[in-house]
């Protein structure tokens, strides 16, 4: 192959720079914007927010569900790499699930659940391998922190991912904006009361990933 076909065929096979950064603006948007507005959030407000024109965003997602699988898979991502740097980096396990957790808070994890609802295909294996290789790193803090004995003992994963999607979402008639203020001192107090030794006896049993799935 002459080094101008070679050439040519590279430019056909690689998407460019350009394009690649605009797909990236445009998830970071949809993002904000589906945690500002919720998921029907107009699509032109997307493309806008992300200072793309209408057709570059369709070019790239050609409806609202691709691009909704996107920006889970996006945050999912996410928040998978921030635990996995906790976990790297703090040898104390509970001050890598703090870290984590509040790293998570800032990805919008919370957001997630409203965008799941509907006919969104959660099932689909891009989105099953990121779950899996989220939980499994997080299920790796709380055995840290069970093993150093800094975790109370009567709690598992579900019970931290449901306190993190319920306070990181904002209220009914609360815009985004003004909520965000308090979350992560929301975080530190919920983060207090999974700290050993336990200061109270909790009712019911530890929420686990199974619980979850059962819901």
């Amino acid at each position: 192959m002459s080094p101008a076909a070679d050439t040519e065929a590279r430019r056909v096979t690689r998407p460019r720079a350009d394009a690649l950064r605009n797909r990236e603006r445009i998830v970071t948007a949809a993002r904000e914007t589906f945690v500002e507005f919720g998921p029907d959030v107009p699509l032109d407000e997307i493309a806008r927010r992300a200072g793309v024109g209408n057709a570059t965003l369709y070019r790239h997602f050609p409806d609202r569900d691709s691009l909704i699988h996107e920006v889970v898979l996006f945050v999912l991502a996410r928040t998978t790499q921030q635990a996995q740097e906790a976990a790297a980096e703090e040898t104390d396990a509970f001050e890598a699930l703090r870290r984590f957790t509040h790293a998570a808070a800032d990805e919008r994890i919370g957001a997630l659940c409203p965008l799941l609802s509907g006919a969104f295909d959660k099932s689909h294996p891009d989105l099953t391998r990121e779950s899996a290789r989220l939980e499994e790193v997080v299920e790796s803090l709380f055995d840290r922190a069970h093993e150093q004995g800094r975790l109370r003992a009567d709690v598992a994963v579900g019970d931290l991912l449901v306190a993190l999607s319920q306070l990181t979402r904002p209220l009914p008639g609360t815009p985004c904006l003004n909520i965000d203020r308090f979350v992560h001192r929301h975080l530190a107090l919920f983060l207090d009361g999974l700290e050993a030794p336990a200061r109270s006896e909790l009712p019911g049993t530890a929420a686990t990933l199974e619980d979850l799935r059962a819901d």
